[in-house]
Parts: structure tokens; sequence; C-alpha cells
């Protein structure tokens, strides 16, 4: 393709625009042959490649062999931006060796609150943590020439209703926690895409937004990549395009490419606004053209799957060591126990499942260690309730051993994709588990393998706790490698881990069964809530984690470009320390948090050597959101910096003085209490709509008449049940009747599939989620059946499912043509 982007603008006709616009399938767009315009390909990828083999979806049907690397959460706790950096890069080399142009990750949400079901796949509960490691996977991708497509724009922080839910927060929260993430990555590595997410903000959603996608992405944050919906994620692509969300993801047959050509044809869209979008397209075409003529005919398999070990060691947590019971002694008896050993869980569950390479088991290559290994039992079953007979066994096999390699975890159903968690426990069985063999007397080595924070009410009855996340292919001797000294474990915790649920901020306002999603904690998410003077704090503090060696801060220098300081590595082992700068303001004006992490270095220290850190004032450091003047700005003042191994841990403390703005009067302190007292659990809803500034959404749903509503294209299949129309009634009851039965009979996978994808989706993603299966039109004729009109809605729905046969020829000639116009 030689033409200039101008030139092509005047060159395509109406249909070509609308076209380029919207995907030709589940990971391809459109292409227009005549020109030479190829299609692009995407692939999901937070911590592999997820490539769809031909005739594949977007996340069904098996997919091509590639890296699973530890997922989000457990490379967050690395806090190493230069492992993201060739982790990143590892992923771009298979990316061009499949044929890839743009990987769909990183997601640099931030984790609200620990039942997200989707956490797994998140870096941090911390904006700037986030931010920094997003920043170094993004660079490793798109500078060896494939794009990625930063996920999910924006307050996607819960998966229940999570296509329908309406996030409702106020502009600082917004700016200061869930947004700085982006914008960090935006301005530093300048993604080639950017994914909106399905949930609304503010009461509009993500994907036309103009606030999020026009004001802040594109003007306020200079964003000049493509914004790509989530697929099936449109839900009305005019008022999209016009707000700038270039792409629409996946297929609906064409069909809402036939509503843009309409509207601007009609007057209702302009079409300039589609030239601009169409523009963008070809640009990111262009951009990651140059990868498929240097396309390798292999990849360096062994060596990614080493990467992926190296990630995995550098991030693990040992969260407890009593009297040194690690490393575990060249010959120690070891017993190995809990189903986790030999069927590991090295990855999340959902869309970014990865048919990885190869995965190392324990039990397959624990015999490379100098371990006197004298038996495997399970211990519990994965799926099931407590059996006596597998607990009496690991009993037997613990009586023969020194010491018990005990590993336990949450299953790939528990926690998932579209599915939040119930509770923060682990299952029942597993804590029955932990009980018994701690009775035996026994040294006890706790390995967890879970996505997300679990309560810890055991954490007492074990010798060491070594938390492994979720590891990659290459997890277990990551595991093995630490457990018996052979790497010093050196990552710290992302995230808090709270004494028990009722500890976290947001826990009265998460995972309702509302579409309305109210941030009343504000600011106070994480160790922004649990650092407060007043609050309980938490078992295992943000930033936390142990090493095999100790480590010492001195001499403190605070000055206008940063802070500089000595640490000492103290005992007799080589080790690596994560230092950490916090930033706080404690005579403020507005409210904050005690402390905010503000930078942080990843040191490499011999046996009692000693070195100056430097960790800089970079522009996040003193900023606050102002929402007189709309803007980041510094308040004048007194700011307390402190340095040290955790959000709790912090020996060295300094001061700075910064000038800035007098703050006073942004915030009535009288009105906002609870606020600037940092205690955020029960806030009512006039101190919540203060802090809006405006006022609260209804709750719930709006009935017609009683226990009625009027169904609409964004009505949930769980809303149903409150149908006017039988057909609506009935259809809801039969998919929950299917989730209870298949939960019944085992098959809570296939039953947490139901519920992700069906029940509650809205009544549109039967259309615009299925890959244009049903036209909207066809949906129009289900709705007036849902809403009581059966015979009319009947024959609407025939009458418009004779005219989608038509067309779909049409699109099966555009797939067609977009695999063979790839390489032009």
């Amino acid at each position: 393709m030689e033409k200039n982007i101008s030139t092509l603008l005047n060159i395509l006709n109406l249909e070509e625009k609308a076209a380029l616009v919207a995907g030709t399938n589940f990971m391809y767009t459109n292409p227009v042959p005549r020109l030479g315009i190829r299609s692009i390909r995407m692939s999901d990828g937070p911590h592999g490649l997820r490539v769809q083999k031909e005739g594949g979806d977007n996340g069904v049907s098996q997919s091509e062999p590639s890296t699973a690397f530890p997922t989000a959460a457990l490379t967050a706790c690395g806090w190493n931006e230069e492992n993201l950096y060739k982790m990143g890069q590892a992923m771009a080399h298979e990316a061009k060796y499949y044929g890839i142009d743009v990987i769909l990750g990183p997601g640099v949400n931030i984790k609200r609150n620990p039942l997200g079901g989707r956490n797994f796949e998140y870096f941090s509960e911390d904006p700037y943590l986030a931010g920094k490691l997003a920043i170094g996977y993004v660079k490793g991708v798109q500078e060896n020439g494939i794009g990625v497509c930063l996920k999910h724009f924006a307050c996607n922080n819960q998966e229940i209703r999570r296509i329908t839910s309406n996030s409702v927060l106020d502009e600082r929260t917004l700016r200061e926690i869930y947004l700085s993430a982006f914008e960090m990555t935006v301005k530093e590595a300048k993604p080639l895409s950017v994914m909106s997410s399905y949930n609304k903000v503010n009461g509009i959603y993500a994907n036309e937004n103009p606030h999020l996608l026009q004001e802040i992405l594109r003007d306020e944050w200079g964003f000049e990549g493509i914004v790509v919906s989530d697929w099936g994620g449109d839900n009305d692509r005019i008022a999209a395009v016009k707000a700038g969300s270039e792409l629409e993801m996946p297929t609906t047959d064409g069909e809402t490419n036939r509503e843009v050509v309409k509207a601007v044809k009609e007057g209702r869209l302009a079409i300039n606004d589609v030239d601009v979008l169409v523009d963008r397209i070809i640009d990111v075409i262009l951009s990651t053209k140059e990868h498929l003529k240097d396309a390798p005919k292999e990849f360096d398999k062994e060596e990614h799957h080493l990467i992926a070990q190296h990630i995995a060691e550098e991030s693990l947590v040992l969260l407890k060591n009593k009297d040194h019971a690690l490393p575990l002694k060249p010959e120690e008896k070891v017993a190995i126990i809990g189903d986790f050993a030999t069927d590991m869980r090295y990855q999340g569950a959902g869309s970014s499942v990865v048919n990885p390479l190869k995965v190392d088991q324990i039990n397959e290559v624990i015999g490379e260690y100098p371990l006197n290994v004298v038996g495997y039992e399970k211990g519990f079953k994965r799926y099931g309730k407590k059996s006596q007979r597998l607990i009496d066994k690991a009993l037997k096999l613990a009586e023969k051993a020194d010491t018990v390699l005990l590993f336990a975890g949450l299953d790939e159903v528990t926690e998932a994709e579209g599915i939040d968690r119930a509770n923060i426990r682990l299952p029942g069985n597993q804590r029955d588990l932990i009980s018994a063999i701690y009775h035996t007397g026994k040294k006890v080595i706790l390995i967890l393998e879970c996505g997300a924070p679990i309560e810890m009410p055991f954490a007492d009855r074990v010798d060491a706790i070594l938390h492994a996340y979720l590891p990659g292919e290459a997890g277990a001797k990551a595991i093995l490698n630490i457990l018996t000294g052979k790497v010093n474990p050196s990552g710290k915790l992302a995230e808090s881990y709270p004494y028990g649920y009722a500890d976290c901020p947001s826990a009265d306002h998460f995972g309702k069964n509302d579409k309305n999603i109210e941030y009343r904690e504000g600011l106070f998410i994480g160790y922004r809530y649990y650092s407060g003077d007043t609050m309980v704090g938490a078992r295992f503090p943000f930033g936390y984690g142990l090493s095999y060696t100790t480590f010492r801060y001195d001499n403190l220098k605070v000055s206008d470009d940063g802070v500089r300081f000595t640490l000492t590595n103290t005992g007799d082992v080589d080790g690596k320390e994560i230092a950490q700068m916090y930033i706080g303001m404690k005579d403020s004006n507005v409210f904050r948090a005690a402390r905010e992490l503000k930078g942080f270095q990843k040191v490499f220290l011999k046996a009692h050597e000693s070195k100056e850190v430097f960790i800089p004032f970079d522009e996040y450091a003193f900023r606050f959101w102002d929402i007189k003047e709309n803007k980041f700005e510094v308040e004048a003042g007194k700011y307390q910096i402190y340095v040290g191994a955790s959000s709790k841990d912090l020996p060295l403390v300094g001061e700075i003085e910064k000038e800035g703005i007098d703050a006073k009067g942004i915030y009535d302190k009288s009105k906002l209490p609870h606020y600037f007292a940092g205690e955020v659990r029960e806030i009512g809803d006039e101190e919540f709509k203060e802090l809006l500034g405006r006022e609260l959404p209804p709750k719930n749903v709006a009935y017609v008449k009683k226990h009625r509503i009027k169904v609409d294209y964004n009505s949930s299949i769980s809303d149903l049940h409150y149908a006017k129309g039988w057909t609506g009634r009935l259809f809801a009851g039969a998919i929950l009747f299917g989730i209870r039965f298949l939960r019944k009979i085992g098959k809570r996978t296939t039953a947490n599939t139901l519920v992700m994808g069906v029940y509650y989706n809205p009544v549109r993603a039967l259309s615009r989620m299925t890959g244009g299966a049903m036209s909207m039109a066809q949906l129009d004729g289900l709705i007036m059946m849902f809403n009581g009109h059966f015979w009319k809605g009947l024959h609407h729905f025939n009458k418009m499912g004779h005219e989608r046969k038509k067309l779909k020829k049409e699109q099966k000639k555009r797939e067609k043509e977009a695999k063979t116009c790839r390489a032009n």
C-alpha cells in the first residue's frame, strides 16, 4: 500500500470506511483488497499469547502453543520494570512468529477489592506501581514492532454485571486512582491502542464517553493510537464513533457498518468524524506492517521458558519464615502434600488462558534437587468437600518426614473472568488439612497458588509461607529454587492482605447485584486505607516480603530532585531489596491518605555490602486533583518523605517544603468528616453526594408496574425475571435453572460460563457478542416478546431473520478477504 492516508481517504467509499472501523470476525479487522489495505490481526495476551486457530473464537476453542508467563498479580510483586520489558520482548517475538499485529494487554485496572474475579490479570492496588510495570511491558512489545492494547479503560473493577454496571465515583478518585496508571503508560510508552471497558463511568458507557476518550485520553494525554471496544462492548455505535472509538470488535456481521453508513447518509453522523477514525486505523495498519516481512520461522521456546522462570523467581513472595524454616537443608526429608503440587494452578481462567509450550510440575522436577522426598499425597479434592480418607493418608505420610511441603490454593472456577469470588477464604477442605498437619508437630511449609488475597487465620499454624500467586508454566522450578535456597526470595506484595474481608474499605459496596457501583471509599483503597492512624491494618501490608538476608536503611538525605539513602545487606547471603518511597502531607487542606507510593528501586547487594540509593521525585510525586480548577496541582506546604521496606516498615523519615497553591476552601471539611479522618467504611448518602458534587443515581431497576420492568437493549438477562412477557421470564428462568443444575452435577466451569456469558449480560449481547448470529433487528422482535407482545414480536423476528440470511453471504466474503489480504 503505497498511497498516503489522505489520498486513501479520498478514494475509499463510505461502505469501505464503515467496514474499516469494525471487525470481520473475532480477531481480524476488515481489509479493503482493491486498495491493498490489509487486515489487522489481534491476540489476547496479558501474560502470554492466546492465538486462536483458524475457525476459533474469543475464548472457547484451542489456541496455538505459546509461553505462559506469570500473571500480572505475580509479576507486579517483582517490582521490576526490566523484567516486564523482557517479557514483552519475548511475547513480541512469538507474535511475529504467529503473524499477530496487536497484543491485547496489559491490563492496568486497579484492584479495588480482593473479591474481583479478574484480579489475577491486573498488577496492583496502587496506580503508580501498575503504571511503571505497564510501561516496561508496553515498551518491550512495541520496540519490537508489535502493538499493544492497554486495557480496560476505565473503572472496570468487578465482574458481576460488568457489561451493564455504572461505576459511580468523584472526579478526584477517578483521576488519582483509576486513571493514573493509564495516564503514565500512555504518556511514557505510547501504546498503539487502548481498549475501552464494558461498563458505564458516571452514567455513560466507557466506549462512548467523550470525557474519557476525547477530553482526557486525547486532549490531555496526547494519545495518538486507536480505541478498541472490549469484545461485544459497543452499546451505541454512532455514539461511539462520535466519542472517538475507532474499532468495534468483534464482527456484528456488518450490521453496525450499515448503521454507520445510514447515519452519515441521514445527516446524523458527520463524514469527518468517520474519516478521523479511518485515518487512525490506517496509520495502525501501516505501523504494524513491517514485522510481516521478517517474520521468524521459529522462536526460542526454551529461552522464553527460562525468562518465565526468572520472572517468577524474582516475584515470589516469602510471607513468613519462622526460625529460619527456609531454605530447606540438603537431604531434608520432605513430604509433598496437596493437589496443587501435581496439577499446578499456573494461570488464570477466561480470555487470558494460554495453551502453554510446556508446564513444569513440582512432582516431576523435584528429583533434580538435593532433597529426600518420602512421598506424595493429594490431601484434598480440588473441587470437592472434606475427605477424611485423604487427610488420614496425608497424615500418615507426614509422620515419615521432617518437613511437610503443603501446596494449597484456589481452583480455576473460584476465581475467573466474569465471576467475582464469594469470599476470600481458602476452601474448607484445605483449611481442615492445614489444621490436621499442624497437629502432627512437623515443620510445615505452606506454598500458596492463588491469584488474589486470601484470609490466613492459619498463618500462626505453619512455619513458613511462600506465595506463588499464578507463577506461569515454569513456576515449579521457581518455587523449588526458592525453597532450597538456590534463589533468595525478593518479591514483595503489590496489594494488601487483610485479616478478614470485613476489613476491606469497599466491602459494603462491592459485587452487589445493583447496576450502580458506588465507590464510596473514594481514594482510600488498599494500603491508603490500612495505613491510617485509626485503622486495624493488614495482616500482610502492601510492599511486604521477606528475604533470606536482612537489610538496613540509613542516612536519608532529601533534596529537590529526590531522596538519597544508604542501603546495607546486613546478612551473610547476597540478596535483592525493594526500597520504597512514600509521600504524605500531615497538614494538608485536602483529605489524603497518610502516605502514597511515589518511587521504588530494586537493589542487588552482596552480603555485607552497602550502596547509596537514589529515588527521584517525578511529575506524579506531589500532585493532587484540584476539583475547583479541574487540573492537577501541587499544594504548598511541608511534605513528609518515608523510605523503607514496605508501606508499614518505614524507618527513614524526612521532610521537604514545596511551593504550590493554597488548597484551603477546596473541600468543606464539616461536610466530609469521614474522608478527612480516613474512616470510610460507613459513608452516608449525604456525605457521598457531597463528594460527588451531584445527586446519587437511582437505585437498581425501575418497575413500570408491580414487579415488572420494560425490557430494553441494556436490560440484563437476569432482569428478565421481571419482564412483562412470559417469554422473558421463561428465558431467564431457563438460564438460571441451567446454571443451578450444572453446579449440582459438578459442572461448575460450564455454569460459570453461563453466568459470565449470558445471565448478567445485557439483552443486546445476544447480537453484539455472538458475531452477528442474531441481528439487532431480530433482537427487536425478541424484546417485543419479552415486553408482552408475543405474536407481533415473533413475526418481526422471523421476517428479520430472512433478511439476515442474505447479508450473511456478504460477511463470509469479507472474512475470506481478511485472511488473504494480510501481506499486502
